[in-house]
């Protein structure tokens, strides 16, 4: 019962319906993925180091994402604003169904900024109050789907980086409590260039 109570919490909190987010169709969600694939790849793992990899995303965070670009406060971009500007409630949930069923791929992190990368992922920064990125996200990148932390192992690093310094600008503000807006504000370009290279060999 504390399990279903703390579920159907966090669903409001992330804006989603708690009686739909069951009823995501991972099968209906691929056949609407195709318009996806051009960046995403069919599978999610996006091959343009640009673009995200969704393959293996947790299914209530790919939705949340979805459901902000949509609304267009917190999250902006033309053209994923514009994707998202038709899709229902339902089109939403078995989209993040079906990206979530698949299984992401694990790239490789820069030698040269191995180190400092894994320093930052897994103590952070105690000079500059730079939280660890593990405490959060995990030691192996896998997320926290319960608190909507999403998982980061594999992620492509250019888009790691641009995703850091949005948070870092206030270009993009969805995140609960301003926690990724305050660590990214604390961060150097190299030490977001280095985690953002750790992450992408993570897993």
């Amino acid at each position: 019962m504390k399990n279903l109570i703390f579920t159907t919490a966090l669903l409001v909190f992330l804006g989603l319906s708690p009686s739909a987010i069951a009823a995501g169709d991972a099968a209906a969600g691929k056949a609407k993925s195709m318009v996806c694939a051009g960046c995403h790849g069919p599978d999610g793992n996006a091959a343009n180091p640009a673009w995200p990899k969704l393959a293996g995303q947790h299914a209530a965070y790919l939705a949340k994402q979805l459901k902000d670009f949509k609304e267009g406060k917190t999250r902006k971009d033309p053209m994923m604003s514009g994707q998202a500007a038709s899709l229902s409630e339902q089109d939403m949930l078995d989209l993040a169904a079906y990206f979530a069923s698949q299984t992401g791929t694990i790239g490789t992190a820069d030698e040269n900024l191995v180190q400092l990368g894994g320093n930052i992922y897994r103590g952070g920064n105690t000079t500059t109050k730079v939280a660890a990125c593990m405490a959060c996200h995990a030691p192996n990148g896998a997320g926290n789907p319960a608190a909507g932390f999403p998982r980061l192992a594999g992620q492509n690093a250019a888009y790691v980086a641009k995703a850091l310094r949005d948070f870092r600008s206030g270009a993009r503000s969805n995140d609960a409590g301003k926690m990724m807006r305050v660590i990214a504000g604390r961060m150097s370009d190299a030490e977001i260039d280095a985690v953002a290279s750790y992450i992408q060999g993570l897993h």
